[in-house]
């Protein structure tokens, strides 16, 4: 377990997760954080800077140069390890699992060398204090990496991580994830809180295009939507063969399987 703790930040943060190889995504995300004057040793990402789309090489450059906190992934974690599947937490056989098999193996085949290196340093947990309350940041839960949790999900689901967390890096106010890629906030007993800040390399399956990441400021979160060039993020995908169904998931806004999802939040009518 590595666990970085970057102390007191009590300017503005922007948190945000699943670059996804969207090198388009990316970089606008970092052009709107510019533009609001946070500087990347206020950016976190929360895992999965490689996945689905084209430009793998080029987003870990990017994210590199534009945020300088990040923690691991399971993506990170596996290619770290040269392991051959993504470790995504898909059930064996479904589309997800089946659809993995083509972008994970396309990351692991031209990943230089060094980002592969860079992610093997990587911590598995981020802390930090703002504002008097104290933040953990894991990818998917506190107790595995590639846990999917959602909005929909039992308190005790959420809660058993903030206990998980208190074993090892002491009281926790707030959980901040990212893995199961839709953005929510949860407040829960005892003033605790559980924040998803959602990815920005693939639509949230809501129909629409913008992906989505999150800021802290002064206490208290806010969630926007991230305008990109989709097209040119699809058009990358199908240069180098990755046409599984993600490149079409950038135009549509809807993933190609609700596989991983629970029933609550499946969309029956996707076009």
């Amino acid at each position: 377990m590595k666990i970085a703790d970057l102390g007191q930040i009590d300017d503005d943060i922007l948190i945000f997760g699943g670059c996804y190889s969207n090198l388009q995504a990316t970089h606008a995300l970092f052009d709107w954080a510019q533009a609001r004057g946070i500087p990347p040793a206020r950016r976190i990402h929360t895992g999965d800077v490689v996945a689905y789309c084209g430009q793998p090489n080029e987003t870990v450059a990017a994210l590199r140069a534009g945020c300088h906190h990040a923690i691991a992934g399971n993506c990170e974690q596996q290619l770290a390890a040269g392991m051959p599947d993504c470790g995504c937490g898909f059930d064996t056989g479904s589309a997800c699992d089946i659809l993995s098999v083509g972008w994970f193996g396309y990351v692991s085949r031209v990943l230089d060398p060094v980002h592969r290196d860079w992610m093997t340093d990587l911590p598995d947990w981020i802390v930090f204090t703002h504002h008097n309350r104290r933040y953990g940041v894991v990818h998917g839960s506190a107790q595995h990496v590639s846990e999917f949790l959602w909005s929909v999900d039992h308190d005790d689901a959420l809660d058993r991580q903030f206990d998980h967390m208190a074993t090892h890096v002491g009281a926790i106010d707030t959980i901040i994830a990212s893995h199961s890629g839709i953005a929510f906030q949860r407040e829960l007993s005892g003033d605790r809180c559980w924040v998803n800040a959602g990815v920005i390399g693939m639509p949230p399956h809501n129909g629409e295009q913008a992906t989505q990441f999150a800021t802290l400021r002064q206490g208290q979160f806010a969630f926007h939507s991230l305008g990109y060039d989709a097209q040119r993020a699809a058009d990358a995908m199908r240069q180098v063969g990755l046409t599984q169904g993600y490149d079409r998931a950038l135009i549509s806004g809807y993933w190609p399987s609700e596989d991983v999802l629970p029933a609550a939040l499946r969309v029956v009518d996707n076009g």
